[in-house]
């Protein structure tokens, strides 16, 4: 149990180093200033350009990948959870110290690209079939947070889909429940009509809705 408690700490550490945060400070820039206040990729593209997004999106899923892949894999004891169940609850805890990461005030982004970055080497079937869906919604409608809320409502029910097991169903659930509160803000400006809104994308929904 030790173990597994040093791991998730580990990975909720790992989380807490904020990619826009940490590129933010060497260029003299608090994202959470500027745009929607998020420290997250989407508005970094908007306020700092495509080369702090970028940054900022490496560091974020990275910490997904190095967590599911690095920490969860540490011999530490023995292991109460499988392999996979072990690499989802940390990489989970890592989009948890992304969202609140003690090194920043608990004051981080939204999880997504954390979440993604673990799922992807988790069940890459099952990531890329989140990402379509993330796709379509961004496509149809033009909302980033719609699509990333969407996209993790989505990974329970393609866990259940799939037949894995009860834990990592809870852990997805778990999830898909964090980015939708992390993105609350995003679903009341949508149903308000004052979401920022990239209509560059939204292919699919010019050509049905004006």
């Amino acid at each position: 149990m030790i173990d597994l408690l040093a791991k998730l700490l580990l990975s909720y550490l790992l989380g807490s180093i904020v990619g826009s945060l940490v590129i933010g400070k060497l260029r003299g820039v608090d994202i959470r200033t500027a745009g929607s206040g998020n420290a997250g990729a989407t508005n970094a593209l908007r306020t700092q350009g495509k080369a702090f997004a970028l940054g900022t999106m490496a560091i974020d899923v990275g910490k997904g990948l190095i967590a599911a892949g690095l920490i969860a894999q540490l011999p530490l004891g023995t292991p109460m959870m499988a392999p996979a169940e072990i690499a989802l609850a940390c990489a989970f805890m890592a989009a948890v110290g992304h969202c609140y990461p003690v090194f920043h005030g608990f004051r981080g982004g939204k999880g997504a690209g954390t979440l993604i970055g673990g799922i992807t080497l988790i069940m890459p079937w099952l990531a890329l079939a989140m990402l379509a869906i993330w796709v379509l919604v961004l496509m149809s409608s033009g909302y980033v947070g719609l699509a990333t809320v969407i996209a993790g409502l989505c990974f329970p029910l393609l866990v259940f889909l799939a037949g894995d097991s009860a834990t990592l169903l809870a852990l997805a659930i778990s999830a898909a429940l964090l980015l939708t509160y992390t993105h609350r803000s995003n679903i009341v400006r949508v149903v308000n009509g004052n979401e920022n809104r990239f209509e560059r994308v939204r292919v699919i929904g010019r050509l049905f809705w004006r």
